[in-house]
């Protein structure tokens, strides 16, 4: 199926793929976009459109999409936003702040950051927006006719105990605890978590898990409970099994997005609502899997139309703040000969009030084979990660650059650094939403 504008920028009814190569055999079309295919009219046409109904399956990780007409369905499938906003937020904090730091006074900034009314944290403000863009997207392709959005309130307090009523609702889950270490430890039974610790410990620490992201959020889902044997620096690094360690810990993010952003969502496209109860049923009553995509389907009111394969689609990271990377010295490691960094052959050591440290492997550095070093990004290169380039003929996904640009990955390639960059021709870059 390809997507067709007039020669004024409008939205029209898609056309078949062999009708499409006749308009631009003649001359009567030409190409706007690739994914998904879209053309545009070179003539004047009479802007014939169906009624076309948009369903939405809105959520905090995934949103699927349908839009159908009486017959057939035009487009659906479902998208990938972004995860760990409030990680790149923190860092752009950082780097915001040493740039101040650099400065030898700063006037007062007295009341700039007031927050005005209506006021989102970043990272769900980040969410509804591109929910907004998305679906400003696909009116951009298709001239929908009607809206309509799956909204729902959570009672988070509810999901967590069932049985809750009345006064219980004032009552916290930390309630008749001192302190939050001692909330976690209670939580936890006063064991370690790490499944694979067979040492038994009376030594127990509370460990934050998105450490390894820069996320030291004193929120109880962000806490658990290790041991001393297995709460180590070794452990905290790349090699580590707490670097990237996501233990299974009840956390209500997606319950709360939904909860604050369900409204606002619908007022802002004038569109109408659904709510998950009707969804089940009519999806029950079609006997469609779940899915997002199929959700959308039933929200959008299809029935038995002829169905579009899913398309999957993902958001993509458009720019990268971190203009500075430090790269740790090199050290031969006496026991096994490796290389290995630095922080990998360290003293081991968190704190010093600390008695029961495990082994300093730092004794073990024999001679330093690479300095340490800072490499700064001082340009924007042409060539983008997920952009698709042309090299020796075939088709590749550009993974980025190094060594200044003079290097590129690319993805499904014989060849996963190409020397000779300039023998690379880039096709088209990827948008903010790519299609697979």
């Amino acid at each position: 199926m390809v997507y067709v504008k007039s020669k004024e920028g409008k939205a029209l009814m898609p056309c078949s793929e062999r009708k499409a190569r006749v308009l631009l055999k003649e001359d009567k079309a030409k190409i706007i976009a690739h994914r998904p295919f879209t053309i545009s009219l070179t003539y004047g046409s009479s802007s014939y459109k169906q009624p076309i109904s948009l369903g939405i399956d809105s959520g905090y990780s995934k949103i699927g999409f349908s839009a159908i007409t009486e017959k057939k369905e035009l487009l659906g499938g479902e998208l990938s936003l972004l995860e760990d906003m409030s990680e790149r937020l923190t860092k752009r904090r950082k780097y915001r702040r040493t740039r101040r730091n650099r400065l030898r006074y700063r006037l007062p900034r007295f009341f700039k950051d007031t927050k005005k009314e209506g006021w989102l944290a970043p990272s769900i403000q980040h969410k509804l927006d591109s929910h907004i863009r998305f679906i400003k997207q696909i009116k951009n392709i298709l001239p929908i006719t009607q809206t309509k959005i799956e909204v729902a309130n959570f009672d988070i307090q509810k999901i967590k105990n069932p049985e809750i009523t009345g006064k219980e609702y004032q009552n916290g889950e930390q309630k008749g605890y001192s302190d939050l270490r001692e909330y976690i430890l209670h939580r936890d039974h006063h064991q370690c978590q790490n499944p694979n610790c067979k040492k038994k410990c009376l030594t127990l620490h509370v460990h934050h898990i998105g450490y390894y992201k820069a996320d030291r959020s004193d929120r109880p889902s962000n806490l658990i409970t290790l041991c001393s044997h297995c709460h180590t620096g070794k452990n905290h690094q790349k090699k580590g099994f707490l670097y990237g360690w996501k233990p299974k810990v009840k956390r209500f993010r997606e319950a709360t997005f939904m909860s604050i952003v369900r409204w606002r969502l619908v007022e802002h496209l004038d569109s109408e609502h659904t709510y998950g109860t009707e969804t089940k049923f009519k999806r029950k009553l079609l006997e469609l899997e779940k899915s997002h995509h199929n959700d959308a389907f039933v929200i959008s009111g299809g029935t038995y139309q002829q169905r579009y394969p899913s398309l999957f689609v993902s958001q993509k990271r458009k720019n990268n703040r971190s203009l500075e990377k430090f790269y740790d010295a090199k050290y031969i490691d006496l026991r096994d000969g490796d290389r290995k960094s630095g922080k990998e052959l360290s003293s081991q050591r968190t704190t010093r009030s600390r008695k029961d440290l495990p082994l300093s492997s730092r004794s073990f550095r024999a001679h330093k084979v690479s300095k340490g070093r800072r490499s700064i990004r001082k340009k924007r290169y042409n060539i983008q990660p997920q952009d698709i380039v042309l090299f020796e003929g075939k088709l590749y996904r550009a993974l980025g650059t190094q060594n200044q640009g003079n290097y590129l990955k690319m993805t499904d390639g014989i060849k996963p650094v190409v020397k000779s960059i300039k023998k690379v021709r880039v096709l088209f870059h990827q948008r903010t939403f790519i299609y697979l």
